[in-house]
């Protein structure tokens, strides 16, 4: 007999940078202080299972508030952090991350949220926005 899978809530309304995303997910699968990544690369290793989550792959999140969270993750913080990776990326990156720049400058393109989502999906993880 099967269980239902385990289900982490995400606390959308928590949710202002992407930094936060971290954070809020990190506590909801480990509790208060819970690693689950400090960037997009680290998160999407952290879906994989074996960071808190059951190794079996049964587990979900529900993202509440997440009108709240798109909107936060929206085109001014996505471009808040292209302008960091800009500042920081490898210099055959610079013209890449530059034209990804311009294009949330002009409200463009995926946003914050949506590289949030993608993993998720990425990683095959279900995701219920809510």
């Amino acid at each position: 007999m099967t269980g239902q899978p385990v289900t982490y809530v995400i606390d959308g309304s928590r949710i202002h940078t992407l930094d936060d995303v971290f954070t809020v997910v990190g506590e909801a699968v480990r509790g208060e202080g819970g690693y689950f990544g400090r960037n997009l690369d680290a998160f999407a290793d952290c879906l994989t299972g074996g960071y808190g989550t059951p190794d079996d792959g049964r587990f979900l999140f529900v993202w509440e508030y997440s009108d709240r969270s798109r909107e936060a993750l929206g085109y001014a913080e996505t471009a808040r952090q292209l302008e960091q990776r800009l500042a920081q990326c490898h210099p055959t990156n610079r013209e890449r991350v530059r034209a990804d720049l311009e294009r949330a400058l002009r409200e463009d393109g995926p946003t914050a949220f949506d590289w949030v989502v993608g993993i998720f999906a990425f990683r095959d993880v279900r995701l219920e926005l809510r």
